[in-house]
């Protein structure tokens, strides 16, 4: 068995596990891990036959490696990077944490 499809089994399982926790940021980082998951796999799908470097001026054209699949990775990695430093900002400013769980007495609070 191949490594890299257990290393995109474990981090989709890690990022789904995480996903289905109720703390607001294991969720950010479920969706992180699961995130770069989805990247091996575009990253996998472009090199197919795992061909040369694509500006080596030596060897066919046709063996060179696929650039588009590292352009999209490159791209989706950065724009993971991004969303998920903003989804902390939010999770810190808002306070919105669910690992500190109040009972529910029954008492109205209202005033």
């Amino acid at each position: 068995m191949s490594v890299l499809p257990l290393t995109v089994a474990v981090l989709v399982t890690g990022g789904v596990y995480l996903m289905c926790q109720p703390s607001l940021i294991r969720i950010i980082f479920g969706i992180t891990l699961l995130s770069h998951g989805a990247n091996l796999i575009l990253l996998a799908a472009g090199v197919t036959a795992w061909r040369g470097e694509p500006l080596t001026g030596r060897g066919d054209p046709a063996d060179a490696a696929d650039p588009l699949p590292m352009a999209f990775v490159l791209t989706a990695i950065v724009i993971t990077l991004a969303v998920t430093v903003f989804m902390l900002a939010l999770a810190r400013i808002g306070h919105d944490d669910d690992t500190h769980h109040m009972p529910d007495t029954g008492e109205d609070h209202r005033a």
